[in-house]
């Protein structure tokens, strides 16, 4: 996540509260009922973020992980195609040999 994109989270986030805390008061709540109603929402929506990151963490679905499994692939799927057919063909008789459970 980039810097701006932390910034603008933020300001959505502030923005938010605020168009929140004015509709409550243009719908007749007294201010100490509409800061508690928004601090409410606000503190839930940070906890289901947070339970939801840590779900993520836990679960091993983060943007590095992820990236680096495609980077692997990827250097795999390029070092594959620059093997020649004799190499190629050595390769599934290797495997072919290890599915067997035929040692070399």
């Amino acid at each position: 996540m980039r810097r701006l994109d932390v910034l603008a989270i933020g300001l959505a986030l502030l923005l938010g509260g605020g168009i929140l805390y004015g509709l409550l008061l243009w719908a007749g709540l007294d201010t100490g009922a509409a800061q508690q109603i928004s601090s409410v929402v606000l503190l839930l929506a940070c906890l289901g973020w947070t339970f939801g990151y840590l779900k993520r963490v836990l679960r091993g679905e983060m943007t590095l992980k992820a990236q680096w499994a495609s980077f692997e692939t990827q250097q795999l799927q390029e070092k594959l195609q620059s093997l020649s057919p004799e190499e190629w063909q050595a390769l599934q008789a290797e495997l072919e040999s290890e599915k067997e459970g035929i040692p070399d």
